[in-house]
């Protein structure tokens, strides 16, 4: 139980004290009326003695008497009716309430305290680790303290209230004040009135009511005399003449109203009487027209009684408490108790007026002191006095009654009792509830002594009374009287100083049952638990002190269940071992009962106080029950920010609740917030909880939506808010970004540069304030999640911005607006009419916004109507009395309007140390645009742009660049990771148009028809690589469009063709194009825009082609040089028939180098075109030569396999040549980097080794150009394209695309695509130390053999007549050429190495004749030739190719030797004749 502010001895002793009527004169209650008080009302302050009072006890012992009360009330002569009392009960609770705004301020913080009234608990035990923080909010101090004021007032007003009952006398009159005034002509007349008067009442028949203690009442006279206008004179001997009738000590003469009421405020006297009368005691209340029954007074009428002893007056009438007459005017689960109001209404009114009227305003200080003497005197020379002499009394008696025969006795008893007969089993037992003693019962005379000790503070003689009487009652069967004995006889026990014997507890729980289940009086079963809870309290047995108040918790009085389920619920956390849970629940189960009650201000404390318990446990059941129920009441109550506040928490937790209920829940909801809203319409408008927005999901888009594709043309794919974020990409943009401001910057990236960002996002870098253009819409998309099981309709939706108009050129600013009807011209607003969103869905919306002016843009949040769906949908579990109209508002589809705001919060700081120890967060700016002046707008359309190729397919389409703005664009350029993949053509090809239909099918490619001498002969041009955008320093990314004027004016379009070549590894592509351009007006905040196109092109294989170059043995052409070589051109068709292709024609084969060129071709077929069907393969072989011209132009060589020539060094094939041919500068200028370091360790030796490379090196470039037939949808269509093929070493083979085929297989081709663009740089991923790194000084043995190039020269037959001469000799010519720069010594060695049989097989027998060794020094380029003879001895095939050729350079010391191998074997045929 809560703490009490008296002890539980002081509670008790207040409950049980001497009651003394008083019976006043007309006259002297009028003169007690001049202080708003009746006679009992003004001695009430000073009933309660401040000195000890001693008297003696029947052994003529002392007995101290400390802290003594005194009751004085006005004789009523109806007892009160049950329905009054419980009137006055529920206002009294009602009335007592915890601090004003304790419970208003916990709902509205939403964060629930374990906060009980004033003060808390503190638990510090091992159990309750779970509930430690709830715990821990209790408070300080070492056992539960909360006060529950309300409880005492319902207590002290309950046991106050008690009407008197026969079995006890407790409650009866032991004394009688007679009050007259001085100011009566005869005051000894009226006194004998009076007397005679008090003695009708008592003995007379015709009054049952009050109860009188003993027949011989102590009656007290009292004159009253008025000091400021009657005469003392006469007062004093009117009193002289009473001390003589009724002797020194019956009477008091009493001087009062010693000040003049009007005489003004000088003198501030206290007012001790406010506290007492507020309190209305049930016996200063007539029953009003309020009440539920009405009282009759006369004495042949039944009377509304609570004590249940007449068992006829209690079988006839419902006088148990078993209806609750405020039930019936207040249905539990109204939201509407307008009759309560009014109750409490006029019981504050009352109030209002007691308070408002000072009381005692007539007396003086001095005047309580003597009405304070007044008491003192009475106590002690009347009133204890005639308790002495009547205990002395009953006590003879009871001595003289133990002489008596037991039987004799027994009988006396029936005699006065009448026919009674005891019965012995339990359900007879029950009849005996009714018995009733006559008053001059021996066992009645125990009880009444013991009552009187009791009263007096003589508990260890009031206990043996009780004692004794108990055992006469129960040996009688007289159920109740034993139960009040049993009562009395616990308490008494208790308070017996010095405790000699334990609370017998046993004794409270007998008379409890008793009264609870035979006598069926709840009444006196409620004053039972009341003390023995007290009782065990104060011996902190809480768990006993709970059970029983549970106990007595029934459906006949709510009020009382509800505060005993309270207290209850105080044991349980007061206990030594805390038990949270246990609180909160009785806690709710009291609410529950107050609300029951109309107590509805208690409610909802009692949920509130349980809420701090369950909430965030997880019990979310139990938290939407508090929640509803705490709106629900304050809603009753008018809180209506309180219940708007509790259903919130309803909907905004992730509730279990089936669908029905959450809508009813949200219904309600809706409800509150409309009277909310409708008490401030003009207010700002309220945070919304539904439905949920996840603000770091929020995504803003900047610029138009993308146009969709319009039949051949597809408009580039740019960006859009459907589109998925990828890193990777989004670097890959920023990347190429990057290098065409750089490449426009002349290398430089500005410090002020900002990635161009169209789409912000959670990943995107919010740092920077976005910049948007004027006139272009703002899309923000929000995202929006319903966590309930019912739908959400979301009406008139749009965003809330603030905006501050600036002008960027100007220095001034305006003034910031905020959103309304008038700001339309500077911002526009698009609204969404209605948005659904499904039960428990996740759903963007995306909203727009237009500017139409420059400044500064700030996206506050989204405002919106919530409403549900309508429709007739059933309140499963409501109680339809709850007043909402709930079928009218669904029906029309209830909606309030609100805001949510967009809170994003930015990401973590990560960068220094302090930000690293402590947790920050950067600003996330997407919601905060600057809105900049005009910019062009670019769009960009392809047309018969494919979305598959063959690998190397060439093909044409078309660019259309539309400028949709009010400005001027120019700068236009593209840039691409793949500039291999597309060009524009060079400069020439706007001067060259394509030729007219030279073509059998309208080709890409610019044609000449070709005359059959030209055949597989090579057809000559050139072309700079300047032309062709290759070499002239840029990036070969950007590549800048050739727009007519370099201008592009506002609403123009222009088209472009471009060609496109299909990537070599087949797969998809994703080719992304960044098109850039500017304004022709420079702006401060936008200096360019970008448009982003992802092209995706499937290709599927075409052609492989291998290549090698190896040198010519024929030292001289026909024209006397001898710098040849021969070229292996080795091509398959590795298309599969999947595609349709029938078969690919080569129809040109062309070279181009600066220093080499294909002469013809030596093909041996006489075939004039090259056809190759899947999975064939052709050998082509062609003469290269070196060419005669500048260093600066590419040559082109050109040798057709058909009629018509394709002009390589023109666009489109000179294009994809170069750029093919800068792609490969890259990778090779990436690798040459890499070796920087080694190449700077010893020059001279470099310098030799890179003579001795060069010899190898040839730079040579082949194009393979070829048509491939394909028939689709019955139709043959002509495909072309081109491989390229880049030779650089003497014999060694190259391929039109590197061999990774290992690597495919395992990673797959859109993986290997991947990985061969990161190739260069993966391969320089090797960790090594340069200072460490052996330098490369020697040549390969393949390096060195081509130092020298030799050849032999001899007749291919020759006769001779071995019969004339056995030897046959040869002239052999042997030519020597140095191929280096440098000069080279030569050695020639012609002894024969090998001379195993195999090796005599192959060559046979054969001697060179003369010198064996011969040493020369070859100059650079020089040409030697050497005269041998060969010596036969007879006929055959012999190879001559066995001299060896060994070589060094002659500056240097070390041999760098190896042989000079030839080509091919030298084949001689010697016949005989």
């Amino acid at each position: 139980m809560a703490q009490c502010v008296q002890s539980v001895q002081e509670f008790i002793q207040d409950s049980f004290v001497p009651l003394v009527a008083a019976l006043c004169s007309e006259e002297a209650e009028r003169l007690t009326r001049k202080n708003s008080l009746s006679f009992a009302e003004l001695v009430k302050p000073f009933c309660r003695l401040t000195s000890e009072v001693h008297m003696r006890d029947p052994n003529n012992q002392l007995h101290i008497i400390k802290n003594l009360k005194i009751a004085v009330n006005n004789i009523i002569t109806h007892p009160p009716q049950s329905g009054a009392i419980r009137k006055l009960l529920n206002d009294v609770v009602s009335v007592s309430q915890p601090a004003e705004g304790l419970v208003a301020n916990v709902i509205t913080a939403g964060d629930y305290d374990l906060n009980i009234s004033d003060r808390s608990v503190k638990a510090s035990v091992p159990w309750y680790s779970n509930w430690k923080e709830t715990l821990m909010e209790l408070n300080t101090s070492t056992f539960y303290s909360a006060t529950t004021p309300w409880f005492e007032s319902y207590r002290e007003c309950f046991l106050q209230s008690m009407p008197a009952s026969d079995h006890e006398f407790l409650n009866h009159y032991v004394a009688c004040m007679l009050v007259v005034s001085s100011s009566e002509t005869e005051p000894v007349e009226q006194f004998l009135k009076l007397s005679q008067e008090q003695h009708r009442i008592q003995h007379s028949s015709e009054y049952l009511y009050p109860k009188w203690f003993i027949p011989n009442t102590l009656k007290y006279y009292v004159l009253l005399h008025d000091v400021s206008t009657g005469e003392e004179q006469r007062a004093d001997s009117i009193y002289e003449e009473m001390k003589q009738r009724y002797g020194t000590q019956g009477c008091y003469l009493l001087k009062i109203n010693s000040r003049v009421s009007n005489r003004g405020t000088d003198e501030q006297i206290p007012d001790p009487w406010s506290q007492y009368l507020q309190k209305n005691t049930i016996q200063n209340q007539d029953c009003s027209e309020d009440c539920p029954y009405t009282a009759v007074s006369n004495k042949n009428t039944d009377h509304l009684i609570s004590d249940g002893l007449d068992s006829e007056i209690k079988d006839g009438l419902s006088n148990n408490f078993k209806t609750h007459p405020l039930q019936l005017d207040h249905p539990s689960g109204s939201l509407d108790s307008t009759d309560y109001m009014k109750a409490t209404a006029s019981l504050q009114d009352s109030k209002k007026s007691n308070s408002g009227t000072p009381h005692g305003a007539c007396l003086t200080l001095t005047d309580h002191d003597r009405i304070r003497q007044f008491i003192q005197e009475f106590t002690f020379r009347g009133l204890l006095p005639h308790i002495e002499k009547t205990i002395r009394q009953l006590n003879d008696q009871l001595i003289s009654r133990k002489g008596l025969s037991r039987s004799l006795f027994s009988a006396t008893k029936k005699w006065f009792s009448g026919s009674k007969v005891p019965e012995k089993s339990i359900n007879e037992l029950k009849n005996t509830s009714g018995l009733l003693y006559p008053p001059e019962a021996p066992e009645l005379q125990i009880r009444k002594m013991a009552d009187l000790c009791f009263l007096v503070q003589h508990y260890e003689l009031a206990y043996s009374c009780y004692h004794t009487a108990k055992k006469d009652f129960l040996n009688d069967q007289a159920m109740l009287y034993a139960a009040g004995a049993l009562e009395m006889a616990a308490v008494s026990a208790f308070l017996q100083p010095g405790a000699p014997r334990p609370y017998p507890a046993h004794y409270m729980e007998t008379a409890i049952q008793t009264y609870r289940d035979i006598c069926k009086n709840m009444v006196l079963a409620e004053r039972c638990v009341l003390l023995s809870a007290e009782i065990l309290k104060s011996q902190s047995k809480y768990s006993e002190a709970a059970a029983l108040l549970i106990r007595l918790t029934s459906e006949d009085s709510d009020l009382r269940s509800a505060l005993l389920l309270e207290q209850a619920a105080h044991c349980f956390i007061n206990m030594k071992s805390p038990m949270v849970r246990k609180f909160a629940f009785h806690m709710i189960l009291a609410g529950h009962r107050f609300s029951k009650a109309g107590q509805k201000k208690h409610a909802l404390r009692c949920y509130c106080q349980a809420m701090q318990v369950y909430k965030g446990k997880g019990w979310s059941l139990a938290e939407d029950h508090i929640n509803f129920t705490i709106g629900r009441q304050s809603f009753t109550l008018h809180q209506l920010d309180n219940a708007v506040s509790a259903f919130r928490h309803i909907l905004i937790n992730d509730s279990k609740q089936p669908p029905a209920q959450q809508g009813a829940f949200l219904r309600e909801y809706l409800y509150v917030y409309k009277n909310v809203t409708q008490l401030s319409p003009d207010g700002p408008l309220p945070q919304l909880p539904l439905p949920y927005i996840n603000s770091s999901a929020t995504r803003v888009f900047f610029g138009h939506d993308r146009r969709p594709a319009e039949g051949e043309k597809q408009a580039a794919t740019h960006v859009s808010l459907d589109q998925e974020y990828d890193l990777e990409s989004s670097q890959q943009w920023k990347e190429l970004e990057e290098q065409v401001i750089s490449v426009i910057n002349k290398g430089i990236i500005p410090s002020n540069f900002q990635p161009t960002l169209f789409c912000l996002n959670r990943y995107s870098d919010n740092s920077k304030f976005p910049l948007a253009v004027v006139e272009e819409p703002i899309t923000v998309e929000v995202s929006f999640r319903n966590p309930l099981k019912v739908p959400l309709l979301l009406t008139d939706l749009c965003l809330l911005w603030k905006f501050q108009p600036k002008d960027f050129n100007a220095k001034h600013d305006g003034e910031t607006k905020e959103p309304g009807t008038c700001d339309d011209d500077m911002i526009g607003t698009e609204a969404i009419a209605e948005f659904l969103i499904n039960s428990e869905e996740t759903k963007v919306a995306r909203l727009k916004l237009f500017p139409h002016q420059t400044g500064e843009l700030h996206i506050l949040g989204v405002v919106y109507n919530l409403g549900t769906v309508q429709g007739p949908v059933t309140l499963d579990g409501i109680d339809p009395s709850i007043g909402l109209q709930t079928g009218k508002f669904v029906s029309n589809g209830l909606s309030v309007r609100g805001r949510q705001d967009l809170e994003i919060q930015g990401p973590r700081l990560n960068n220094t140390k302090e930000e690293k120890t402590s947790i920050k967060y950067g600003p996330d700016r997407r919601l905060d645009p600057i809105i900049t002046e005009e910019m062009p707008l670019l769009e960009v359309f392809f047309i018969n742009f494919p979305t598959g190729l063959l690998c190397g397919e060439i093909r044409k389409a078309y660019v259309e660049f539309v400028n949709v703005s009010k400005c001027p664009l120019t700068a236009l350029k593209v840039v691409s990771k793949h500039p291999e993949f597309f060009t524009f053509g060079g400069n020439t090809a706007v001067l060259t148009p394509l030729s007219p239909s030279a073509s059998e099918n309208c080709s890409a490619y610019k044609t000449v028809v070709t005359d059959s001498t030209s055949v597989r002969t090579a057809l000559l041009s050139s072309a700079s690589s300047v032309d062709f955008g290759v070499g002239t320093g840029g990036q070969p990314e950007v590549i800048h469009v050739p727009l007519p004027d370099a201008v592009l004016l506002p609403g123009a379009s222009v088209q472009l063709p471009m060609w496109l070549r299909g990537p070599d590894e087949e797969g998809v592509h994703e080719i992304n194009f960044l098109f850039y351009y500017e304004s022709v007006k420079r702006h401060s905040k936008m200096c360019h825009r970008v448009l982003r196109h992802t092209a995706v092109i499937c290709t599927s294989r075409s052609l492989h082609i291998r290549a090698t170059v190896c040198r010519s043995n024929a030292l001289e052409d026909g024209e006397g040089r001898g710098d040849n070589m021969l070229v292996f051109v080795d091509v398959e068709n590795i298309n599969t028939s999947e595609t349709g292709v029938k078969e690919f024609h080569i129809v040109q084969v062309s070279s181009n180098s600066k220093h080499w060129k294909l002469q013809k071709s030596v093909s041996i077929s006489e075939d004039k075109d090259t056809k190759l069907a899947s999975r064939e393969r052709a050998k082509l072989c062609f003469k290269a030569v070196r060419c005669k011209n500048s260093e600066e132009n590419y040559t082109f060589a050109d040798i057709v396999f058909g009629n018509e020539q394709i002009i390589s060094s023109a666009s489109p094939c000179a294009d994809f040549f170069f750029q093919s041919l800068s792609s490969e500068f890259k990778r090779m200028h990436v690798q040459s980097h890499t070796h920087a370091s080694q190449r700077a360790v010893k020059q001279s030796f470099d310098e030799t080794v890179r003579l001795i490379q060069r010899c190898s090196e040839v730079d040579l470039n082949i194009v393979v150009l070829w048509k491939a037939y394909v028939v689709e949808d019955n139709k043959q269509l002509i495909l072309e394209g081109q491989h390229h093929v880049a030779l650089n070493t003497v014999g060694k083979e190259a391929f039109s695309f590197p061999q990774k085929q290992g690597f495919k297989k395992i990673l797959g081709n859109s993986d290997w695509e991947d990985l061969e663009q990161e190739l260069p740089e993966m391969i320089l991923l090797k960790f090594f130390r340069p200072e460490n790194t052996p330098v490369p000084t020697r040549p390969t043995p393949e390096q060195l053999s081509n130092l020298i190039k030799t050849s032999l020269h001899y007749p291919e037959s020759f006769n001779h007549s071995f019969h004339q001469k056995s030897l046959c000799l040869v002239p052999v010519t042997l030519l020597l050429s140095n191929c280096s720069q440098a000069v080279v010594d030569v050695m020639i060695d012609l002894r024969h190495k090998t001379t195993s049989p195999e090796a005599l097989e192959v060559h046979g027998s054969f001697t060179w004749l003369g010198q064996t060794q011969y040493k020369l020094q070859l100059k650079s380029q020089e040409v030697y030739s050497l005269q041998l003879k060969a010596c036969f001895v007879h006929t055959g095939v012999y190879n001559l190719g066995t001299p060896r050729v060994f070589a060094k350079l002659a500056d240097q010391v070390t041999l760098f030797e190896t042989s000079q191998q030839n080509s091919m074997p030298a084949l001689i045929i010697i016949n005989n004749i």
